[in-house]
């Protein structure tokens, strides 16, 4: 407010409060929703010892979820010398608090589906094989894409270029490696990082494409292509 939101008003101010605040209850409640039923069928003696381990592995993500979100909005909150940009949280500490609320919801979602449906025993052709390793690629990149999101966000990098495909004139931009030593360009060059996310969008779209063609050549159970279309529609929707 000092340096640079002179003209905001109580009512403007509110409403970022209110989007902090719901937020951070929201994630209290979905960390109660999660431990208090955990505790309670832990001392009803219904877990299994593997599915003792899950549930405190999860239990430990859920509170480092919350550990970590203090820490991105401490860095936000910190006074900055000699700057007046806009005040924003740390691009790394928004990225890893995103790529953590990814780990655990995807851990609690295969946790779930292992539970409730049960597993296809498939013969292990050299084919199925191909197509788990082409799957589990297709995740990580998928994940390194949304990684990248991150980046775009705590940079406000989406604001740099607002074309496409080219970015302004060019295809590649001038200002793509600007920054020295080189590396920092990828964390910290808002050029850089659009430009990035881009190429890894384009490039999780393409695997995506790939993996549902190749799918089609395989002999797979009803609920397992329904799974690999269901992909393909919510890449193009992406």
């Amino acid at each position: 407010f000092n340096s640079l939101n002179h003209d905001m008003t109580l009512t403007e101010f509110k409403f970022i409060w209110y989007m902090e605040y719901s937020h951070r209850m929201w994630g209290r409640i979905v960390g109660l929703a999660y431990i208090l039923p955990a505790a309670y069928f832990w001392r009803k003696g219904w877990l299994s010892r593997p599915m003792k381990g899950c549930v405190l592995a999860l239990c430990g993500l859920v509170c480092f979820q919350g550990l970590l979100g203090w820490y991105m909005v401490k860095s936000g909150l910190e006074e900055k010398p000699d700057s007046y940009d806009i005040p924003r949280v740390s691009q790394y500490r928004l990225a890893a608090h995103l790529g953590s609320a990814l780990v655990l919801y995807s851990a609690s979602l295969w946790t779930a589906l292992s539970l409730l449906l049960p597993r296809h025993k498939l013969p292990e052709t050299h084919q199925l094989l191909r197509l788990r390793q082409f799957a589990h690629g297709t995740t990580a990149l998928i994940f390194l894409t949304a990684l990248s999101g991150a980046f775009v966000a705590g940079l406000d990098a989406g604001l740099v270029y607002n074309s496409f495909p080219k970015m302004g004139e060019r295809w590649i931009p001038d200002d793509l490696l600007a920054f020295s030593p080189v590396l920092r360009n990828i964390f910290e060059n808002p050029t850089t990082v659009q430009f990035d996310h881009r190429i890894l969008g384009i490039t999780s779209f393409t695997a995506v494409t790939a993996l549902y063609l190749f799918s089609r050549k395989i002999p797979l159970p009803r609920r397992t292509r329904m799974a690999v279309t269901s992909l393909l529609a919510v890449a193009c929707m992406q």
